[in-house]
């Protein structure tokens, strides 16, 4: 069937909200198991009744209109969140550099979406999941200039014959994701003889959970920048424009000037900093729309005056029963680093501890950094194989030695000597804060850190 007008196809894609794809699928598909696809197969087949294709050419070619059927969840804290990222459109590596934005594959195939949204719940059969809503999106301005930028990187990338060396991490909005049954799944280069793994268009998994937060849950997102400013600089600029007046302040002069309570200790101090310094005061850091779809999340470094931090870099508790039943491909550990943009906030002391216990802290700069996709490969895979070594084949060995009055634990995790970027040891001074591990022993909760001089050598860069 062709629909006629936009009004006509969005009448018909609202009345599948509330159905089953068990009560929409006409044909069967569903029956197929093995079928990644079939939920959007389903939508396109026996609702929409038009045959499945792969063509470079939006689904509703007349009306410029790409369907895509994509799954939200609810998280163990009540919050929605997308399941997934959501994979637009192969990258034709040979083609996609002859073109300018405008008349890219990305862009003649995806500036405008129908998204129908439906929660996908562990417990129960694909027939049984819900579409719950349908829209009609088209990128805001501001999104669209990000997209634009994030579109050159990747093309320009190609142009440098380095489409072998591709990562999510390179882009904030619009990712290059790895699209195909293994790493065999590759293409051929124009300016290499490289092959280079197969890779599609893609919206990061946190550009889609904006959405789900501001279509599904009605929440209200903050801008920090705006369409104007980004035609004439790249997001990065922007932030750090906002930042560099700083540079050289103690973290109390900021504070001043700001009106913000200095409490030293406070853990608040510092995103309260940031969220001023960026033009939204008070705004949480969840809660400004550009950090919320880029995954944007701050780490504070404080350096030494010979540039390296006293404390290595702290991240989650660690769920060992999850760590040890998923494959590397859809660890935890492994998607917490390729989908999340750290802003890192730096500050460096002047003095040593000894020289004056009241040393002022000062603000040395910031640095928008995602963990290059080599050191997850190599560093980060090392400590999930020898997490699940030690775990699966009972190599852990957990002792209590006397250290003076206290009796301490100790175990064989990897230490800070590991591989010189991450190791695990506890976080916080509470020995009484045990687990139980998949192997029965219990331990004391457990974190994942990457090593202060690993840190020190990211932000090695900045200066006063």
């Amino acid at each position: 069937m062709i629909y006629q007008t936009t009004d006509e196809l969005m009448e018909k894609a609202i009345e599948a909200e509330g159905k089953t794809f068990g009560e929409i699928d006409k044909h069967g598909r569903l029956l197929n198991v093995k079928s990644k696809g079939g939920l959007g197969q389903v939508v396109e087949e026996s609702f929409f009744g038009y045959s499945v294709n792969s063509e470079a050419r939006p689904d509703f070619e007349n009306l410029g209109i790409e369907l895509k059927v994509t799954p939200f969840k609810r998280n163990k804290n009540g919050q929605l969140s997308a399941k997934e990222r959501l994979v637009l459109n192969i990258i034709n590596y040979m083609d996609e550099v002859q073109h300018e934005f405008e008349t890219s594959s990305f862009w003649v195939k995806n500036q405008k979406l129908l998204l129908m949204f439906y929660e996908w719940l562990p417990e129960i059969e694909r027939k049984d999941y819900k579409i719950y809503k349908s829209i009609l999106y088209t990128f805001p301005e501001a999104d669209l200039e990000i997209i634009r930028q994030d579109w050159e990187n990747i093309v320009s990338k190609i142009r440098q014959g380095k489409a072998h060396e591709l990562s999510e991490g390179d882009t904030v909005y619009l990712g290059a994701a790895s699209k195909g049954s293994n790493k065999n799944s590759v293409r051929e280069q124009p300016y290499s003889d490289i092959k280079a793994m197969q890779r599609a268009f893609s919206l990061k998994q946190s550009y889609m959970t904006a959405l789900v937060r501001k279509y599904i849950k009605n929440e209200a997102l903050v801008n920090f920048t705006n369409a104007e400013e980004l035609k004439r600089k790249t997001f990065n600029d922007l932030l750090l424009e906002k930042f560099r007046p700083y540079i050289g302040m103690t973290d109390k002069q900021i504070a001043d000037i700001h009106d913000i309570p200095y409490n030293k200790s406070s853990k608040s101090l510092v995103p309260t900093i940031i969220s001023a310094l960026l033009g939204i005061k008070g705004t949480k850091l969840d809660q400004i729309e550009e950090f919320s779809k880029a995954n944007i999340q701050f780490k504070t470094v404080r350096l030494e005056p010979n540039g390296k931090p006293k404390e290595s870099m702290s991240f989650e508790n660690i769920d060992f029963e999850k760590w040890t039943t998923e494959s590397w491909e859809e660890s935890y550990l492994r998607n917490r680093f390729y989908d999340t943009k750290f802003l890192l906030v730096v500050f460096q002391y002047k003095e040593t501890e000894s020289q004056n216990k009241n040393r002022k802290l000062y603000f040395k700069g910031i640095k928008l950094w995602n963990m290059p996709e080599k050191i997850i490969e190599k560093e980060m895979k090392e400590l999930w194989d020898e997490v699940n070594y030690l775990i699966k084949e009972n190599k852990l060995q957990i002792e209590y030695v006397q250290r003076g009055k206290k009796i301490v634990e100790t175990n064989n995790f990897p230490k800070s000597n590991f591989n010189g970027v991450t190791h695990i040891r506890p976080k916080g001074a509470n020995g009484q804060d045990k687990i139980l591990l998949p192997n029965n022993q219990l331990i004391t909760k457990q974190c994942y850190w990457l090593n202060s001089s690993y840190v020190a050598s990211i932000v090695r860069d900045l200066s006063f």
